[in-house]
Order: structure tokens, then C-alpha cells, then sequence
């Protein structure tokens, strides 16, 4: 099978191959810029599931424009297959820099430390745990300057599976609990040891003796400089909730030891030595090799206008950059680095995810996203009349919407928004079937509990007037929280950890809200109820969660869980801080931002 090419780009060299594709250094014919290009094997392409979840993480990703990431600009869908076109960025990897300086000096480490976490600080801010730092990851240009590389198995915060790689794994990670951005820092603090001591913090014969050390071991600080040994002992503490709650905030931690123990000038003097260790090895500069490179300087962008952050890089007319697997490392180095993101089927579902692009019927279609393409204005939060009358059951009342976002966000969000009126509807209809029917007016009155600039969560308080439907038990609340960012519902399985919802986290989880001594649980008489993962997750309409800045919202439908008919429903809050263990630090992080989002 003859294997197809972006079209108006020359391959250069092949970078690396692997079973889900292919990258190569491509030059675009019209303007002579160079571009790392990630081919997608046609199998993915084909796959309707996965086109829908390749578009919107590419939503996400697309957005994550920053100095210290790969950046992309577009995304190429053809009959023939899937491709990326990527910033090329011209310097080493820190794996190749280690196999030849380890150790770095304190400064050096932490300024290529400071650089990546930096870029990844910019992927918390969206939501996205990148689950892969590692050395390979990592790539150090001619001037010093450190980028984060290769989103391959970058995920929403929340997902859960054991996806890393084993060496650089956090503890919850071994264990498939959900990622969040402390997993990020417990890898990053991982490649720190490496860089200030010359090798991993735990080793093992094989898999098991790795995971049993990353999980129990103590934190190795032998051969750490005294200096560094706090942001060491915090970063690969055992506990996410120990650590650092994500990269900006060891950012700012690394700044305060650095600057007390090393000086105010410590990063220059860093910078400068990663430059002198990275020209050292500048004949695996990828761009050098081919007589293209500058050593690290920077190039100017192509006709979609930008200028690239630095190394050699950027797109053609409509090409670009990326955030998964750039160019990195050379000839020998850089094929480690780029094939990081094309070795399993987990990590190719996702390694190109980060620009959209809609395949035309028998073409193809190239969006660009950053360098002269517009952005889409932020959404805004509106409400909308919702008269919708029937014969038995007219809807009445107000909805909240939203406009603006990407393509199509909005639309998603407003259809998450009217999820629980339209369940709520049905069951009327079907309670006057049974009844008999009779003209009823369902009222909808919905409150914000939580306006952005992650979630949006909404509280309905749904009534009825007719002459059937007349029991306290059909006036019911309803919540909804909806993640703005994909414009789903959030589940009960990405707000709780999986240790939250097994029997014992479920009786920790009823035994606090009995403590709302606001709540109705007096109605129960003999016993606490017993709540189970099928109620929590909404099967029977028992227990209803929204999130809230500083508290999870709580409904509990008391008669489903074993009360008379006259008890109605509970309402509870409950302080993320009294359900530490049972809940995922990431969301309650990303609940309790309070920054504008970025348009």
C-alpha cells in the first residue's frame, strides 16, 4: 500500500515509525518551512468513535498555544488517511542529555525543570493532564529554552486507566485511579531526582517490583542537594493531596527554593548551562542534521503568520505545530521522543487530538487554529423562556443557555442543560398515563450553584399544577453539572475517586450528609441508609450531585432510599474538604477556580 502525503509538503527524513504510524520532517513546497508531520494508520481514521473523541480532544488541545509547548495549527482528513502538521522544534531531548551530562547541575535541572512545568501548567489550566513527562518528553534547544512535548496520552482530567509510562508513574496511576494534574507533578518531580542525581528514583527487575516501590517505597532523597530536598519530598509524596495541587503551583514553589538557595540570578545562570550542554550535542538537532536548523534560534513561522516560539519550526500556508510529539532529539534521539505517542491503541486514540477538521465527501479538509485563525468568543450565560405547551403536560418556566465557544459547544451545553427537565417531563407523562390524564403545568425555575469558568451548575426546582399529580413526592429538584469545555454532563464516576464509590466510601459518603443537620434524614427511622453505586450514579433518580465552588451539592431522594412518602427530598452540602479520599482532587480543583476563562 502506497502511503499518502499531506499534500504541497516534501518528506525529508522519516523521524519514527511505529505500529498506530508514522512522523517525518516534511518542508512545505510553497514557502520552504519545515513541519513535523504525524501520520495516523488509515485503521484509526475509519473508526467513527474514534473520529468523534480525535475531534474533541483536538477542541481542547488546539488551544493550548504556550512557549514552552509544541503548538499546533491544523489537522489533515483525506480519504487516505489522518495527518498532523506540528511545530518542528529543533534541539535535544533531556533523555539524550542525561545519557551524556548526568547529573545536571541544581540550577540547570531546575531551570529545564521550570521551563516544562511551565507548558504544563498552561495544559492544567484547561483541564488536560498530559500522564506522560518523562525525559524523552522533554526537549532542551540550542538556547537553553525547555518544551514540553508529545500529548500522546494526554486526558481530561478525571479519566482513569493505567496509562504512563512506568518509570515516571504516580502511585494512583499504578492503581487506574483518576488522573489529575498532581500525577503530573509527581512524573516532573520524578525527572528532577533523575536530572540532580543521574538516575530514576525507583528501579525495579519488572513491573511488579517498580509498582510495589512507586507505591510504598520512601521517598529516595539520597544524593539530593539539601537545597532541592523539599520540592523533592513534596512532589513524590504517596498522597495527590500532599503534593503540589498542580504545575503552577510547583512553579511557584520551585521560584521560592531556587531564588533562597541559589540566588536571584539562578535561572539565567541555568539557562545558559542547558544551552552549552544542548550545543554539545547539536549535531542530533534534527534541523542541523539537515543543514536547516540555527542551533536553536528561532524561525519564522509560515503564511497562516505566526513566528514559532523558538527552535526551528513552523507550518506551511496552512500548517502548523503540535502538541503531540514534535521534532525533537535528532536522528537517533528524536525517534524516541516522537514514536512516545504511537506504540499502543490507547495512546494513538488520542495522540493527535488537537485541531478539528471536517473530511469533505471524496477531499479533504485543513483547518488552521492559532497564527491567524480567529479564536471563538467566550461563552456567556443567558436564560431563555420555556413555554411549551401540550395536551396533558404544558412546560413552563425559564431555562439557562449559553452562547459563544467553539463550533458547536454551545449547542452541547444547552442540550446538557435541558437533560433533567426533559427526564423530569417524561416521568409526569408517564404518571398521567397511569392516572389518568388531566391538564398539568410543569414550572421550572432553575438557580446557578456554580458559574464557570470549568463547570456550570444548575439547580432546578421543578412543581406542578394540575388536579392528578397532587403528592408532595411529584415536586422533585433536579441538578446538572456540565463540564464547559466538552459540554457533557459530568458523571458521578469523575467526581468521585473509585475508592469513594465502593461500600465502604459510600458509608463514609451517608454518614456525612447525615451530619447536615439541615437535611431530612430524621424522616428515615430505623437505620442510615444504604446507598448504592448504580443510585449514586443517577439509575433510579435517588441521588442527584452538582458541584459548587467550595461544596458538593447533594439530593436525596429519601423515599427511594427507604422513607415514607410524605419525606420528600434532602437537600445537602457538603465541604470538599470533609470528603477528602473520596473525591477526585482534580475536579474539586478545577470547581474551585475562580479565573475568567480564556476565550
Amino acid at each position: 500500500m502506497v502511503e499518502w502525503r499531506v499534500p504541497e509538503y516534501s518528506e525529508l527524513t522519516v523521524l519514527g515509525e511505529g505500529g498506530q504510524g508514522r512522523v517525518v520532517l516534511a518542508r512545505h513546497d510553497g514557502t520552504g518551512r519545515t513541519a513535523a508531520i504525524k501520520y495516523l494508520a488509515g485503521s484509526l481514521a475509519e473508526d467513527a468513535t474514534f473520529r468523534d473523541r480525535f475531534r474533541d480532544e483536538a477542541r481542547l488541545l488546539a488551544r493550548l498555544d504556550h512557549p514552552n509547548v509544541t503548538r499546533l495549527y491544523g489537522l489533515v482528513e483525506r480519504p487516505e488517511g489522518t495527518a498532523i502538521v506540528m511545530e518542528a522544534v529543533d534541539g535535544v531531548s533531556l533523555k539524550a542529555l542525561l545519557a551524556e551530562r548526568a547529573p545536571l547541575a541544581p540550577e540547570a535541572a531546575l531551570a529545564v525543570l521550570k521551563g516544562s512545568l511551565l507548558g504544563l501548567a498552561a495544559a492544567h489550566g484547561l483541564g488536560i493532564v498530559h500522564r506522560d513527562y518523562k525525559p524523552a518528553n522533554v526537549v532542551v534547544r540550542g538556547d537553553g529554552v525547555s518544551k514540553l512535548i508529545d500529548f500522546g496520552i494526554a486526558a481530561d482530567a478525571g479519566a482513569a486507566d493505567r496509562s504512563g509510562t512506568p518509570a515516571y508513574m504516580a502511585p494512583e496511576q499504578w492503581r487506574g485511579e483518576p488522573a489529575s494534574p498532581a500525577a503530573d507533578v509527581y512524573a516532573a518531580t520524578a525527572v528532577f531526582h533523575e536530572c540532580v542525581t543521574g538516575h530514576r528514583p525507583y528501579e525495579g527487575a519488572n513491573a511488579a517490583v517498580l509498582m510495589n516501590a512507586h507505591l510504598t517505597a520512601p521517598v529516595p532523597l539520597d544524593g539530593v542537594p539539601e537545597a532541592v530536598r523539599p520540592l523533592i519530598a513534596s512532589g513524590l509524596a504517596k498522597d495527590p493531596w500532599a503534593r503540589p495541587a498542580g504545575a503552577g503551583a510547583f512553579v511557584a514553589e520551585l521560584e521560592r527554593v531556587a531564588g533562597s538557595a541559589y540566588g536571584a540570578d539562578w535561572e539565567q545562570r541555568g539557562v545558559r548551562a542547558l544551552a552549552g550542554a544542548a550545543a554539545a550535542l547539536a549535531t542530533l538537532f534534527p534541523l542541523a542534521a539537515l543543514g536547516l536548523g540555527s542551533g536553536g534560534g528561532a524561525a519564522a513561522g509560515g503564511a497562516a503568520g505566526g513566528t514559532a516560539a523558538g527552535g526551528a519550526a513552523a507550518s506551511g500556508a496552512a500548517g502548523g505545530t503540535g502538541a503531540g510529539g514534535a521534532v525533537s532529539g535528532g536522528a537517533a534521539a528524536g525517534k524516541g521522543a516522537m514514536l512516545a505517542g504511537l506504540g499502543g491503541a490507547k495512546g494513538a486514540a488520542i495522540a493527535a487530538g488537537a485541531v478539528v477538521a471536517v473530511a469533505a465527501a471524496g477531499g479533504g479538509a485543513y483547518v488552521a487554529t492559532h497564527q491567524g485563525a480567529k479564536r471563538p468568543p467566550a461563552l456567556a450565560y443567558t436564560t431563555a423562556a420555556l413555554e411549551e405547551p401540550g395536551n396533558p403536560l404544558t412546560i413552563s418556566g425559564t431555562l439557562p443557555r449559553v452562547t459563544g465557544g467553539a463550533p458547536g459547544l454551545a449547542q452541547k451545553v444547552n442540550a446538557a442543560l435541558r437533560g433533567p427537565v426533559d427526564t423530569r417531563a417524561a416521568e409526569y407523562r408517564k404518571g398521567l398515563e397511569t392516572f389518568g390524564p388531566s391538564p398539568t403545568t410543569m414550572l421550572v425555575k432553575p438557580s446557578y450553584l456554580l458559574k464557570g469558568p470549568r463547570y456550570l451548575s444548575v439547580r432546578y426546582e421543578i412543581t406542578q399544577q394540575g388536579e392528578r399529580l397532587t403528592h408532595p413526592t411529584w415536586t422533585r429538584a433536579r441538578t446538572v453539572t456540565v463540564d464547559l469545555r466538552t459540554g457533557r454532563p459530568v458523571p458521578v464516576t469523575d467526581v468521585f475517586l473509585p475508592t469513594g464509590l465502593t461500600a465502604s466510601g459510600l458509608r463514609q459518603f451517608v454518614e456525612r450528609a447525615r451530619a447536615d443537620v439541615s437535611s431530612n434524614f430524621s424522616c428515615l427511622k430505623d437505620q442510615p441508609p444504604t446507598i448504592s453505586k448504580a443510585q449514586m450514579e443517577g439509575a433510579d433518580g435517588a441521588v442527584a450531585l452538582a458541584l459548587e465552588r467550595d461544596r458538593l451539592y447533594v439530593l436525596l431522594d429519601l423515599v427511594a432510599l427507604g422513607g415514607i412518602t410524605a419525606c420528600g427530598q434532602a437537600d445537602v452540602e457538603i465541604p470538599y474538604s470533609e470528603l477528602s479520599g473520596l473525591l477526585n482532587p482534580a475536579v474539586v480543583q478545577a470547581a474551585a477556580t475562580t479565573a475568567s476563562p480564556r476565550p
